[in-house]
């Protein structure tokens, strides 16, 4: 018996044209967000506001979208509206 495997690859692509947000728009929502949850949540171990900026900076926007974890539900402009 002969069986068959269907693999399912799911991409997720991010469509960067008409950006209506600047990189450090981004970055300051990011920021804020990070210090939003470290405060409610604080561990000595996680990075402070700085150095989480830094971190930050070093990324593209296409990965500064990722790490704002927004879909279709959850979208980037309410991402940006909560924490811009």
């Amino acid at each position: 018996m002969i069986g068959q495997v269907v693999i399912s690859i799911v991409m997720h692509t991010t469509k960067v044209l008409d950006m209506k947000y600047t990189k450090e728009q981004l970055i300051d929502a990011l920021v804020h967000e990070w210090d939003y949850l470290c405060h409610d949540d604080y561990d000595p171990e996680d990075p402070t506001p700085e150095e989480y900026r830094k971190d930050m900076e070093e990324l593209t926007i296409e990965q500064l979208i990722e790490e704002t974890s927004t879909d279709e539900i959850y979208t980037l402009d309410e991402f940006m509206e909560n924490h811009l």
